[in-house]
């Protein structure tokens, strides 16, 4: 049932009546009385007999399609339970909401719903796959398939064999860090067909809309229109639901989209990919919080299916990977590294200073200045990727330095523009009158220089060159050949034909500095995506990183060593106890109910608890911790004492988040 209660996080029996026979199969959207009211429902199973003595009556029967496939029920039950979730949570993100007209309009074109095979209920234990351990290493180059070309990845010396396994049927897992310049989308789509050429279907996951539209024209182009469907929560109902449907029934083997895809059926599923799993953005921000890559992942154990988890980066999940065996590596070798990737320096080594003294605190050093000169001279365009979007999105008293807050709610102030008064960023107030509270000064200095401010900066130090900005606002996907200058937020960075000439990593410290575990994983997964774009160094390609070249993330950019840098992580990581090398979890709400929901909770042996730290406002957030081996048992103990709580009709909630990204 559709209740988001835990302690009601269970199957229930109901008898289905003759006239609704026809109509309830294994899938199907349901309504049933409960508790006195009509309720939503998913029909799990159909079985002969029950062992409760009385049983009411399913009410209604939506709609015939059977939209919840068996094994993406079994596969929601196994990460509602890695995540001390519920199972309708989890349904609810799988499944799209029903699209009525779409339904009717394929009946009256004459499409059947997929037919629904017997399942067992989603609680039960599932057998552990036969297949799902690469049975052949991806040591040595191998020939594949005519049908499939291996292209692009004849540049790494296992990317063929990778192919091969996926045509053959076998289940390959790997982890592949991607060159610079390569075209990603290409590679997967290589992978995809070489899957489909197998006879099974393909997932792939994206991060957001420009990623996917990229990985759409590739298959379109390799697979031709109408193999793949799109799935994406920005497709919007029809669109998405039409989508899905289409895979449901099986009319397509291939299923892409950002995280809304997670969960895609597919039949004959052979391959899971996602495409830079450390991008925030694959984390689902509703209950239970599953992580696109964990439940990729999963899949792929319980279906038998190969893995490919791919970036520019690496994260230290990916290297956890590597290190306990489950998958292998896919990358180049150093001379193929070399002649693809552009020439990087830092500013901020000792050779830099002892020209240019004041590039230690300038935010465009000489270096970045004569790179961007003569890049542009050669009739080549520049990226410069600054970290924060707006004007000035951050100020402070001039006059002390002390950071400018709202008076009404404490937010931070802000400059929208040149000519614009601060205004708070959280409440929207406008404070023309502002006096800094310390030493009464009226005068603003910027703390924090965004895109749009940097762009006005560039564009008097180059006049007549021309200035775009790309961001959160208005998002540039490609630009045209010639010079100018593109300013761009992380994530936001348009792709230029033939590449850029040159790419200056600006404001390293608004990265670096962060109050968060993964400050420099996410800052070299920053750098080393929009280092990408760059030529190769041959091909006259530079990136300047105003930062110092003896920060670990800088050297790992330097060597474009991601992988060096991400086993560094997890060492790190695995000294100190935190995840990915132990597993986490995370309980936020006001002190009493935290208190409440842990005093009921049977945490296993080994767990420690820590804290309790600040949340917001008036909460608190406490963390368990528990070695990986533990971690089904501190999800079961956090979920079993959560349903204690709800059976007792507890007023205050406890967010639960087993594995959350940020931890401070």
């Amino acid at each position: 049932m559709d209740v988001p209660l835990p302690h009601l996080d269970r199957p229930f029996d109901y008898l289905v009546p003759a006239e609704l026979d026809p109509a309830a199969v294994p899938g199907s959207r349901v309504k049933v009385r409960f508790a006195g009211q009509l309720v939503d429902g998913w029909l799990l199973e159909r079985v002969d007999s029950s062992d409760h003595p009385r049983l009411a009556y399913l009410e209604k029967v939506v709609s015939p399609e059977p939209v919840l496939a068996p094994e993406i029920a079994r596969l929601a039950r196994v990460v509602a339970d890695r995540y001390a979730g519920n199972l309708a949570d989890v349904l609810r993100l799988a499944v799209p909401p029903r699209h009525a007209r779409i339904e009717k309009e394929l009946r009256a074109a004459g499409d059947q719903p997929a037919a629904a095979p017997a399942a067992a209920a989603p609680d039960q234990p599932v057998a552990a796959p036969t297949a799902a351990v690469p049975d052949q290493p991806l040591a040595a180059p191998a020939a594949v398939d005519p049908a499939v070309d291996p292209r692009g990845w004849r540049d790494y010396p296992t990317g063929p064999a990778l192919l091969r396994a996926l045509t053959d049927g076998r289940a390959p897992r790997a982890v592949w860090s991607a060159l610079a310049g390569e075209d990603w989308a290409a590679r997967y789509a290589d992978a995809v067909a070489a899957t489909v050429a197998g006879g099974r279907g393909a997932v792939v996951v994206v991060a957001d809309a420009r990623d996917l539209d990229r990985l759409d024209a590739a298959l379109t182009q390799l697979l031709g229109p109408g193999r793949h469907a799109c799935l994406s929560a920005a497709l919007g109902p029809a669109r998405r639901y039409r989508a899905f449907l289409a895979a449901r029934r099986g009319d397509v083997p291939v299923v892409i989209g950002t995280r809304a895809a997670m969960f895609a059926p597919v039949e004959r599923l052979g391959l899971v990919a996602i495409w830079d799993d450390g991008d925030d953005l694959h984390a689902e921000p509703r209950a239970p919080y599953p992580h696109a890559r964990e439940v990729l992942l999963t899949r792929a154990q319980l279906a038998g299916a190969g893995a490919l988890v791919g970036g520019y980066a690496r994260t230290a999940e990916a290297q956890l990977l590597l290190e306990t065996g489950w998958a292998r590596e896919v990358v180049a070798d150093r001379a193929t590294l070399r002649a693809r990737t552009p020439a990087i320096a830092p500013t901020g080594d000792d050779p830099q200073l002892a020209r240019d003294p004041g590039a230690a605190t300038a935010r465009l050093p000489s270096l970045a200045w004569t790179t961007a000169r003569d890049t542009l001279r050669a009739d080549a365009p520049v990226l410069v990727q600054v970290p924060r979007r707006g004007y000035l999105p951050s100020v402070s008293c001039a006059d002390c330095r002390t950071p400018a807050r709202c008076p009404h709610c404490a937010g931070p102030l802000a400059l929208r523009s040149a000519d614009a008064p601060p205004a708070c960023r959280w409440c929207g107030r406008i404070a023309a009158g502002y006096a800094c509270p310390e030493c009464g000064g009226r005068r603003l200095r910027a703390a924090v220089t965004g895109a749009r401010r940097t762009a006005e900066e560039l564009g008097r130090a180059f006049p007549g060159v021309p200035v775009r900005t790309s961001g959160r606002e208005e998002v540039l996907t490609t630009v045209p050949g010639g010079a100018g200058l593109v300013i761009a937020t992380p994530g936001a960075e348009p792709v230029a034909e033939g590449g850029y000439g040159a790419v200056l990593l600006l404001d390293s410290w608004a990265l670096l500095t962060r109050a968060d575990l993964r400050a420099g994983e996410e800052t070299l997964r920053r750098w080393l995506s929009a280092a990408a774009l760059a030529r190769p160094a041959p091909a006259g390609g530079r990136v300047v990183v105003v930062a110092d070249g003896a920060l670990a993330p800088v050297q790992a950019l330097l060597r474009w060593d991601a992988a060096w840098f991400a086993a560094r992580e997890l060492a790190e990581r695995r000294e100190l106890g935190f995840p990915p090398a132990m597993k986490m979890a995370s309980l936020t709400g006001p002190a009493d109910a935290v208190a409440d929901l842990l005093a009921a909770a049977r945490l296993p042996e080994d767990a420690e608890v820590l804290g309790p730290v600040p949340a917001d406002e008036d909460r608190e957030r406490m963390l368990v911790r528990v070695p990986r081996a533990r971690a089904g048992a501190l999800a079961e103990a956090l979920h079993s004492a959560a349903g204690q709580r709800s059976a007792r009709k507890a007023a205050v909630p406890v967010r639960l988040q087993v594995d959350p990204l940020s931890l401070f």
